[in-house]
Protein backbone atom coordinates (compact mmCIF):
# COMPACT_ATOMS: atom_id res chain seq x y z
CA UNK A 1 0.00 0.00 0.00
CA UNK A 2 2.82 2.22 0.81
CA UNK A 3 4.49 2.20 -2.74
CA UNK A 4 1.11 3.18 -4.13
CA UNK A 5 0.81 6.35 -1.91
CA UNK A 6 3.00 9.28 -3.56
CA UNK A 7 3.08 12.14 -2.67
CA UNK A 8 3.03 14.01 -6.34
CA UNK A 9 -0.88 12.80 -5.93
CA UNK A 10 -1.85 15.44 -3.58
CA UNK A 11 -0.29 18.57 -4.74
CA UNK A 12 -2.60 21.26 -3.69
CA UNK A 13 -4.39 19.45 -1.04
CA UNK A 14 -4.09 19.14 2.79
CA UNK A 15 -0.81 17.52 4.40
CA UNK A 16 -0.73 17.07 7.80
CA UNK A 17 2.23 16.56 9.82
CA UNK A 18 2.48 14.69 13.13
CA UNK A 19 5.58 15.76 14.85
CA UNK A 20 6.35 18.90 12.71
CA UNK A 21 8.26 20.49 14.98
CA UNK A 22 10.88 17.55 14.80
CA UNK A 23 14.01 18.88 13.04
CA UNK A 24 13.53 17.35 9.94
CA UNK A 25 9.85 17.17 9.51
CA UNK A 26 9.56 21.35 9.80
CA UNK A 27 12.09 21.56 6.87
CA UNK A 28 9.58 19.40 4.81
CA UNK A 29 6.90 21.26 5.62
CA UNK A 30 8.18 24.67 4.27
CA UNK A 31 9.82 22.96 1.15
CA UNK A 32 6.24 21.24 -0.02
CA UNK A 33 4.02 24.66 1.06
CA UNK A 34 6.40 26.33 -1.27
CA UNK A 35 5.38 23.77 -3.56
CA UNK A 36 2.08 24.26 -3.63
CA UNK A 37 0.73 22.11 -1.00
CA UNK A 38 -1.71 23.13 2.12
CA UNK A 39 -0.09 22.16 5.53
CA UNK A 40 -0.80 21.99 9.20
CA UNK A 41 0.72 19.93 11.86
CA UNK A 42 1.02 19.19 15.33
CA UNK A 43 3.88 18.83 18.17
CA UNK A 44 3.54 17.79 22.03
CA UNK A 45 5.45 21.12 22.58
CA UNK A 46 6.50 24.80 20.95
CA UNK A 47 9.29 25.61 20.20
CA UNK A 48 11.33 27.60 18.31
CA UNK A 49 10.70 25.21 14.84
CA UNK A 50 7.33 25.44 15.44
CA UNK A 51 7.10 29.15 16.16
CA UNK A 52 9.57 29.67 12.75
CA UNK A 53 6.46 27.24 10.96
CA UNK A 54 3.51 29.28 12.61
CA UNK A 55 5.22 32.71 11.07
CA UNK A 56 5.12 31.51 7.76
CA UNK A 57 1.45 31.01 7.71
CA UNK A 58 2.01 26.84 8.50
CA UNK A 59 -0.94 26.05 11.00
CA UNK A 60 0.35 23.96 14.07
CA UNK A 61 -1.99 22.81 16.78
CA UNK A 62 0.59 22.08 20.36
CA UNK A 63 -0.43 19.31 21.69
CA UNK A 64 -1.50 15.74 20.58
CA UNK A 65 -5.48 15.58 19.26
CA UNK A 66 -7.70 13.81 17.13
CA UNK A 67 -9.58 16.57 15.54
CA UNK A 68 -6.58 17.79 14.66
CA UNK A 69 -6.46 15.04 11.55
CA UNK A 70 -9.93 16.05 11.04
CA UNK A 71 -10.24 16.89 7.02
CA UNK A 72 -6.38 15.94 5.78
CA UNK A 73 -5.96 14.49 2.92
CA UNK A 74 -2.77 12.44 4.33
CA UNK A 75 -1.03 12.41 7.35
CA UNK A 76 3.13 12.47 7.42
CA UNK A 77 4.52 10.89 10.45
CA UNK A 78 7.91 10.32 11.81
CA UNK A 79 9.82 7.18 13.28
CA UNK A 80 9.40 8.49 16.85
CA UNK A 81 5.71 9.05 16.75
CA UNK A 82 4.10 5.79 18.51
CA UNK A 83 1.39 3.74 16.93
CA UNK A 84 -0.96 4.59 19.78
CA UNK A 85 -1.24 8.37 19.12
CA UNK A 86 -4.64 9.37 18.93
CA UNK A 87 -3.63 11.23 15.16
CA UNK A 88 -2.41 7.92 14.02
CA UNK A 89 -5.44 6.35 15.49
CA UNK A 90 -7.93 8.89 14.38
CA UNK A 91 -6.48 8.81 10.75
CA UNK A 92 -6.54 4.80 10.62
CA UNK A 93 -10.14 5.40 11.84
CA UNK A 94 -11.03 7.85 8.98
CA UNK A 95 -8.89 5.95 6.62
CA UNK A 96 -6.04 8.50 5.88
CA UNK A 97 -3.93 7.59 3.52
CA UNK A 98 -0.17 7.88 5.89
CA UNK A 99 3.19 8.21 4.92
CA UNK A 100 6.65 8.13 7.29
CA UNK A 101 8.87 10.68 6.99
CA UNK A 102 11.49 8.89 5.55
CA UNK A 103 9.32 7.80 2.92
CA UNK A 104 8.35 11.23 1.85
CA UNK A 105 11.53 12.45 1.97
CA UNK A 106 12.84 9.95 -0.76
CA UNK A 107 10.00 10.93 -2.94
CA UNK A 108 11.35 14.20 -3.01
CA UNK A 109 14.70 13.73 -3.59
CA UNK A 110 13.93 11.49 -6.42
CA UNK A 111 12.66 14.74 -8.19
CA UNK A 112 15.95 16.22 -8.57
CA UNK A 113 18.66 15.67 -10.93
CA UNK A 114 21.81 16.22 -8.59
CA UNK A 115 20.74 14.68 -5.12
CA UNK A 116 23.65 14.83 -2.08
CA UNK A 117 22.80 12.53 1.10
CA UNK A 118 25.53 14.06 3.91
CA UNK A 119 25.73 10.64 5.99
CA UNK A 120 27.41 9.65 8.72
CA UNK A 121 27.09 9.18 12.72
CA UNK A 122 28.69 12.57 13.45
CA UNK A 123 29.09 15.47 11.38
CA UNK A 124 26.17 15.43 9.54
CA UNK A 125 24.80 18.53 9.96
CA UNK A 126 28.44 20.44 9.99
CA UNK A 127 29.20 18.97 6.67
CA UNK A 128 25.94 19.21 5.04
CA UNK A 129 25.62 23.36 6.37
CA UNK A 130 28.66 23.95 5.27
CA UNK A 131 28.13 22.51 1.37
CA UNK A 132 25.04 24.54 1.81
CA UNK A 133 27.03 28.17 1.99
CA UNK A 134 29.86 26.99 0.02
CA UNK A 135 27.31 25.73 -3.00
CA UNK A 136 24.99 29.29 -2.49
CA UNK A 137 28.08 31.22 -2.18
CA UNK A 138 28.66 30.01 -6.16
CA UNK A 139 25.12 30.54 -7.28
CA UNK A 140 24.41 26.78 -7.65
CA UNK A 141 20.82 27.75 -6.10
CA UNK A 142 20.36 24.38 -4.30
CA UNK A 143 17.12 23.22 -2.13
CA UNK A 144 18.78 22.44 1.22
CA UNK A 145 17.37 19.86 4.06
CA UNK A 146 19.32 20.00 7.07
CA UNK A 147 18.86 18.59 10.23
CA UNK A 148 19.38 21.93 12.52
CA UNK A 149 19.57 25.20 13.04
CA UNK A 150 21.62 27.26 10.64
CA UNK A 151 22.56 30.53 11.35
CA UNK A 152 22.67 32.12 7.42
CA UNK A 153 19.69 29.79 6.66
CA UNK A 154 17.49 31.06 9.27
CA UNK A 155 16.61 27.58 10.16
CA UNK A 156 17.18 24.14 8.26
CA UNK A 157 16.02 24.49 4.82
CA UNK A 158 16.63 27.08 1.59
CA UNK A 159 14.14 26.39 -1.34
CA UNK A 160 15.84 26.77 -4.68
CA UNK A 161 15.78 26.93 -8.00
CA UNK A 162 17.86 24.34 -9.18
CA UNK A 163 18.64 20.40 -9.56
CA UNK A 164 20.33 20.49 -6.83
CA UNK A 165 18.54 18.80 -3.75
CA UNK A 166 21.14 18.83 -0.52
CA UNK A 167 20.28 16.41 2.85
CA UNK A 168 21.57 14.81 5.52
CA UNK A 169 21.12 11.22 5.11
CA UNK A 170 20.14 9.90 8.62
CA UNK A 171 21.47 6.02 9.67
CA UNK A 172 18.83 5.82 11.97
CA UNK A 173 16.53 3.17 11.61
CA UNK A 174 17.85 2.61 7.81
CA UNK A 175 16.30 5.94 6.89
CA UNK A 176 18.62 7.12 4.81
CA UNK A 177 17.49 3.80 2.36
CA UNK A 178 14.78 5.56 1.33
CA UNK A 179 17.41 7.89 -0.48
CA UNK A 180 17.87 8.56 -4.71
CA UNK A 181 21.08 9.97 -4.06
CA UNK A 182 23.58 11.02 -7.26
CA UNK A 183 26.57 11.75 -4.53
CA UNK A 184 27.07 10.38 -0.77
CA UNK A 185 29.33 11.53 1.56
CA UNK A 186 30.07 9.08 4.41
CA UNK A 187 32.22 10.55 7.14
CA UNK A 188 32.20 7.86 9.59
CA UNK A 189 30.64 4.79 10.73
CA UNK A 190 30.26 4.83 14.89
CA UNK A 191 28.16 2.40 17.09
CA UNK A 192 25.12 4.91 17.57
CA UNK A 193 21.77 4.07 18.06
CA UNK A 194 21.89 0.69 19.43
CA UNK A 195 18.24 0.75 20.62
CA UNK A 196 17.65 -0.39 16.81
CA UNK A 197 20.92 -1.95 15.46
CA UNK A 198 22.08 -5.10 17.54
CA UNK A 199 25.69 -4.08 16.68
CA UNK A 200 28.51 -2.09 14.74
CA UNK A 201 28.52 -5.03 11.99
CA UNK A 202 24.80 -4.13 11.29
CA UNK A 203 25.15 -0.20 11.78
CA UNK A 204 27.97 -0.89 8.92
CA UNK A 205 25.44 -3.59 6.50
CA UNK A 206 23.00 -0.58 6.84
CA UNK A 207 26.31 1.80 5.17
CA UNK A 208 27.40 -0.61 3.06
CA UNK A 209 23.34 -0.81 1.55
CA UNK A 210 23.35 2.65 1.55
CA UNK A 211 26.27 2.87 -0.68
CA UNK A 212 24.93 0.27 -2.95
CA UNK A 213 22.22 2.69 -3.52
CA UNK A 214 24.57 4.83 -5.61
CA UNK A 215 24.75 3.94 -9.52
CA UNK A 216 28.09 3.71 -11.36
CA UNK A 217 28.58 6.72 -12.46
CA UNK A 218 27.59 8.42 -9.40
CA UNK A 219 30.39 9.50 -6.91
CA UNK A 220 31.37 8.21 -3.27
CA UNK A 221 32.96 10.41 -1.29
CA UNK A 222 34.34 9.14 2.08
CA UNK A 223 36.81 9.55 4.53
CA UNK A 224 39.30 6.68 4.71
CA UNK A 225 40.66 7.84 8.71
CA UNK A 226 37.48 5.77 9.33
CA UNK A 227 38.53 2.04 8.68
CA UNK A 228 35.26 1.28 7.71
CA UNK A 229 34.33 4.07 5.59
CA UNK A 230 38.01 3.13 3.89
CA UNK A 231 36.59 -0.45 3.21
CA UNK A 232 33.10 1.05 1.98
CA UNK A 233 35.41 3.47 -0.63
CA UNK A 234 37.78 0.69 -1.41
CA UNK A 235 34.60 -1.76 -2.72
CA UNK A 236 32.48 0.78 -4.24
CA UNK A 237 31.84 0.33 -7.81
CA UNK A 238 31.46 3.92 -8.31
CA UNK A 239 33.55 7.14 -8.80
CA UNK A 240 34.93 7.85 -5.39
CA UNK A 241 37.17 10.54 -3.57
CA UNK A 242 38.54 9.61 -0.26
CA UNK A 243 39.18 12.49 2.31
CA UNK A 244 41.06 12.46 5.73
CA UNK A 245 44.08 13.38 8.32
CA UNK A 246 45.91 10.59 7.12
CA UNK A 247 45.84 10.76 3.75
CA UNK A 248 43.16 10.62 0.86
CA UNK A 249 42.51 12.57 -2.15
CA UNK A 250 41.75 15.59 0.27
CA UNK A 251 43.87 15.99 3.27
CA UNK A 252 45.19 18.78 5.19
CA UNK A 253 48.93 19.62 5.78
CA UNK A 254 50.70 22.51 7.75
CA UNK A 255 47.48 23.02 10.22
CA UNK A 256 47.73 25.79 12.71
CA UNK A 257 45.17 27.38 15.75
CA UNK A 258 44.48 30.17 16.84
CA UNK A 259 43.41 31.28 20.48
CA UNK A 260 40.14 29.75 19.89
CA UNK A 261 41.02 26.52 18.74
CA UNK A 262 40.42 27.83 15.12
CA UNK A 263 42.05 25.81 12.28
CA UNK A 264 44.19 27.04 8.90
CA UNK A 265 45.55 24.55 7.16
CA UNK A 266 47.18 24.14 3.24
CA UNK A 267 44.70 22.00 1.46
CA UNK A 268 46.48 19.21 -0.35
CA UNK A 269 44.66 17.33 -3.27
CA UNK A 270 46.20 14.83 -4.94
CA UNK A 271 49.39 15.00 -3.20
CA UNK A 272 49.64 18.96 -4.25
CA UNK A 273 49.35 21.72 -1.99
CA UNK A 274 46.53 23.97 -4.13
CA UNK A 275 44.42 26.09 -1.26
CA UNK A 276 44.99 28.22 2.11
CA UNK A 277 41.90 27.19 4.05
CA UNK A 278 40.87 30.07 7.61
CA UNK A 279 38.39 28.00 8.96
CA UNK A 280 36.16 29.90 11.94
CA UNK A 281 35.09 27.00 14.00
CA UNK A 282 36.96 24.95 16.16
CA UNK A 283 38.65 21.77 16.27
CA UNK A 284 40.22 18.64 14.37
CA UNK A 285 37.08 17.61 13.97
CA UNK A 286 36.06 20.34 11.71
CA UNK A 287 38.76 20.35 9.81
CA UNK A 288 37.59 16.68 8.39
CA UNK A 289 34.10 18.00 7.88
CA UNK A 290 35.63 21.26 5.87
CA UNK A 291 37.87 18.38 3.57
CA UNK A 292 34.26 16.79 2.84
CA UNK A 293 32.75 20.21 1.75
CA UNK A 294 35.93 20.95 -0.23
CA UNK A 295 36.02 17.52 -2.11
CA UNK A 296 32.35 17.64 -3.57
CA UNK A 297 32.19 21.11 -3.75
CA UNK A 298 34.65 21.49 -6.13
CA UNK A 299 33.73 18.12 -8.25
CA UNK A 300 30.56 20.51 -8.24
CA UNK A 301 32.53 22.86 -10.40
CA UNK A 302 33.38 25.25 -7.41
CA UNK A 303 36.60 26.65 -7.32
CA UNK A 304 38.64 26.33 -4.77
CA UNK A 305 39.15 29.78 -4.16
CA UNK A 306 35.50 30.25 -3.79
CA UNK A 307 35.53 27.75 -1.33
CA UNK A 308 38.04 29.32 0.65
CA UNK A 309 35.91 32.18 0.46
CA UNK A 310 33.01 30.62 1.52
CA UNK A 311 34.47 28.65 4.39
CA UNK A 312 36.47 31.85 5.79
CA UNK A 313 32.70 33.11 6.65
CA UNK A 314 31.42 29.97 7.86
CA UNK A 315 29.94 29.80 11.42
CA UNK A 316 28.81 26.38 13.44
CA UNK A 317 24.87 25.72 13.39
CA UNK A 318 23.03 26.39 16.62
CA UNK A 319 23.79 23.34 19.26
CA UNK A 320 27.61 22.83 17.30
CA UNK A 321 30.29 24.33 19.87
CA UNK A 322 27.94 26.92 20.20
CA UNK A 323 28.99 30.01 22.67
CA UNK A 324 26.39 31.10 25.22
CA UNK A 325 28.29 34.04 27.35
CA UNK A 326 30.44 34.56 29.99
CA UNK A 327 29.68 34.67 33.55
CA UNK A 328 32.55 35.81 36.36
CA UNK A 329 35.02 35.59 33.46
CA UNK A 330 33.90 31.86 32.50
CA UNK A 331 33.15 31.30 29.00
CA UNK A 332 30.28 28.80 28.78
CA UNK A 333 29.73 26.91 25.68
CA UNK A 334 26.95 24.24 24.73
CA UNK A 335 27.31 21.03 22.26
CA UNK A 336 25.21 18.99 21.21
CA UNK A 337 27.92 15.96 21.75
CA UNK A 338 25.65 12.63 22.60
CA UNK A 339 27.89 9.95 21.67
CA UNK A 340 31.67 9.35 23.03
CA UNK A 341 32.62 9.94 19.69
CA UNK A 342 31.41 13.24 19.68
CA UNK A 343 32.27 14.47 23.65
CA UNK A 344 36.08 13.38 22.53
CA UNK A 345 36.08 15.55 19.75
CA UNK A 346 34.33 18.84 21.45
CA UNK A 347 36.73 18.45 24.46
CA UNK A 348 39.98 18.05 22.08
CA UNK A 349 39.18 21.26 20.16
CA UNK A 350 37.67 23.14 23.80
CA UNK A 351 41.53 21.91 24.95
CA UNK A 352 42.70 23.93 22.19
CA UNK A 353 41.91 27.11 23.49
CA UNK A 354 43.50 28.95 26.32
CA UNK A 355 42.06 28.13 29.51
CA UNK A 356 41.99 26.92 33.46
CA UNK A 357 39.83 24.08 33.92
CA UNK A 358 37.15 22.81 31.88
CA UNK A 359 33.91 21.39 33.08
CA UNK A 360 31.77 19.26 31.49
CA UNK A 361 27.94 19.16 31.71
CA UNK A 362 26.98 16.12 30.34
CA UNK A 363 22.98 15.30 30.20
CA UNK A 364 22.90 11.55 28.53
CA UNK A 365 20.48 11.18 26.07
CA UNK A 366 18.26 7.82 25.95
CA UNK A 367 18.56 4.98 28.61
CA UNK A 368 19.22 2.46 25.82
CA UNK A 369 22.27 4.62 24.97
CA UNK A 370 23.25 5.10 28.73
CA UNK A 371 23.63 1.45 29.15
CA UNK A 372 25.23 0.31 25.42
CA UNK A 373 27.72 3.31 25.72
CA UNK A 374 28.05 3.22 29.11
CA UNK A 375 32.14 1.46 28.94
CA UNK A 376 32.44 3.56 26.34
CA UNK A 377 31.16 6.77 28.30
CA UNK A 378 33.56 6.02 31.47
CA UNK A 379 36.67 6.84 28.89
CA UNK A 380 35.88 10.08 26.87
CA UNK A 381 36.47 12.37 29.62
CA UNK A 382 39.81 12.51 29.93
CA UNK A 383 40.56 16.14 28.72
CA UNK A 384 37.94 17.82 31.26
CA UNK A 385 38.90 18.63 34.84
CA UNK A 386 35.70 17.60 35.85
CA UNK A 387 32.35 16.07 35.12
CA UNK A 388 28.78 16.78 36.17
CA UNK A 389 26.20 14.75 35.64
CA UNK A 390 22.63 15.54 35.82
CA UNK A 391 19.56 13.11 35.34
CA UNK A 392 19.25 10.87 31.85
CA UNK A 393 17.10 12.99 29.58
CA UNK A 394 14.50 10.09 28.07
CA UNK A 395 13.82 11.11 24.98
CA UNK A 396 11.44 8.67 23.12
CA UNK A 397 11.86 6.56 25.66
CA UNK A 398 10.70 5.49 28.83
CA UNK A 399 12.64 4.81 32.06
CA UNK A 400 13.33 0.94 32.42
CA UNK A 401 14.62 1.15 35.71
CA UNK A 402 18.09 -0.41 35.44
CA UNK A 403 19.84 2.43 34.44
CA UNK A 404 20.70 5.93 36.42
CA UNK A 405 23.21 8.96 35.85
CA UNK A 406 24.56 7.71 39.05
CA UNK A 407 25.95 4.96 37.23
CA UNK A 408 27.03 7.02 34.28
CA UNK A 409 29.21 8.77 37.36
CA UNK A 410 30.83 5.48 38.93
CA UNK A 411 32.15 4.21 35.48
CA UNK A 412 33.89 7.67 34.70
CA UNK A 413 34.97 7.74 38.51
CA UNK A 414 36.44 3.73 38.42
CA UNK A 415 38.32 5.22 34.59
CA UNK A 416 40.33 8.04 37.55
CA UNK A 417 37.96 11.19 36.32
CA UNK A 418 36.50 13.57 38.78
CA UNK A 419 32.97 13.19 38.31
CA UNK A 420 29.49 14.08 39.91
CA UNK A 421 25.78 13.68 40.14
CA UNK A 422 23.91 16.74 40.76
CA UNK A 423 20.28 16.29 39.98
CA UNK A 424 18.97 19.66 38.92
CA UNK A 425 20.68 22.65 36.62
CA UNK A 426 19.82 25.30 39.30
CA UNK A 427 21.92 23.11 41.72
CA UNK A 428 24.38 22.46 38.86
CA UNK A 429 24.75 26.18 38.79
CA UNK A 430 25.15 26.85 42.53
CA UNK A 431 28.20 23.99 42.61
CA UNK A 432 30.24 25.56 39.47
CA UNK A 433 29.46 29.11 41.45
CA UNK A 434 30.87 28.22 44.17
CA UNK A 435 34.51 26.91 42.25
CA UNK A 436 34.50 28.09 39.05
CA UNK A 437 37.25 30.94 38.10
CA UNK A 438 38.08 33.30 35.74
CA UNK A 439 39.64 31.56 32.73
CA UNK A 440 37.67 28.26 33.66
CA UNK A 441 35.43 26.82 30.50
CA UNK A 442 32.16 24.89 31.25
CA UNK A 443 30.60 22.83 28.28
CA UNK A 444 27.39 21.42 28.31
CA UNK A 445 26.60 18.87 26.01
CA UNK A 446 24.07 16.38 24.96
CA UNK A 447 20.64 15.93 22.59
CA UNK A 448 18.05 16.71 25.10
CA UNK A 449 16.64 19.81 26.50
CA UNK A 450 20.29 20.71 28.14
CA UNK A 451 20.49 23.64 25.53
CA UNK A 452 17.56 25.34 27.20
CA UNK A 453 18.72 24.09 30.84
CA UNK A 454 22.35 25.88 29.61
CA UNK A 455 20.48 29.17 29.83
CA UNK A 456 20.08 28.64 33.48
CA UNK A 457 24.13 29.18 34.12
CA UNK A 458 23.77 32.39 33.06
CA UNK A 459 21.71 33.92 35.72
Amino acid sequence: MLDEIHINDYKGKRLHFIGIGGCSMNGLAMILKAKGYRITGSDKSRSSYTDRLIENNIPVAIGHDAKNVDGADIVIYTAAVPKDNVEMLRAKELGIPTIERANLLGQMTNQYETVIGVSGCHGKTTITSMLALILSEAKKDPTVHIGGEVPFLNGGIKIGKSEIFLTEACEYVESFLKLHPTIEVVNNIDDDHLDYYKDIEQIYNAFKKFVNLLPKEALLVGCIDDPRVKKLVDGASCNTISYGLSGGDYTAKEITYDENGNATFMLCVNGENVQKIILHIPGEHNIINALASLAVAHYLGVSYKDIAGALSIYRLTKRRYEYYGTVDGVKIYHDYAHHPSEIIATLKAADKQPHKKIYCIFQCYLYSRAKTLLNKYASSFDLADEVIIPDIYPGREKDPGDIHAKDIVEAIKKHGEACVYIQSFEDIRDYLKSKWQPGDIVITMGAGDVDQQTYKLLK
